[in-house]
């Protein structure tokens, strides 16, 4: 190992240029990943965020981040709709498939109801619950 390179912690990240240099490889190695990100927020009154979902689409999957209601909302669905639109919306950017992540305390029968299947799941993580890796095809 060189000497001339070193090692060192830092307390706000390089995601500009580590995300950019992983990103450059990534598009050597597959092609470019035509990424887009994708946002549905159901609004309240006043124009309060109530809840969305976060996603992006690349390489002809759509990427579930993060989707979020506030509690007394859930069970009405507006979970159903805005998954509904975010994964209309990626058909229509070219996905053909959908991944997702979620922990047992959280929506894993939710998914499994709209058709997503799970593939993978990491015990105890945190400790007592699971957490469940779904696809989908589109």
């Amino acid at each position: 190992m060189s000497e001339t390179y070193q090692i060192v912690y830092m307390d706000k990240p390089e995601w500009a240029i580590i995300g950019q240099g992983i990103s450059d490889y990534n598009a050597q190695q597959a092609g470019d990943d035509q990424g887009q990100n994708l946002c549905f927020v159901l609004k309240g009154p006043g124009d309060a965020v109530e809840g969305g979902v976060i996603a992006a689409v690349y390489w002809d999957w759509l990427y579930v981040n993060l989707m979020w209601l506030k509690e007394e909302l859930r069970g009405q669905g507006y979970g159903a709709r805005l998954l509904q639109m975010a994964e209309d919306e990626a058909r229509r950017r070219g996905a053909k498939h959908s991944y997702l992540d979620t922990f047992s305390f959280q929506a894993p029968e939710f998914y499994k109801k709209y058709g997503y299947r799970v593939f993978g799941e990491l015990p105890d993580f945190p400790q007592g619950h699971v957490r469940y890796f779904l696809v989908k095809d589109l």
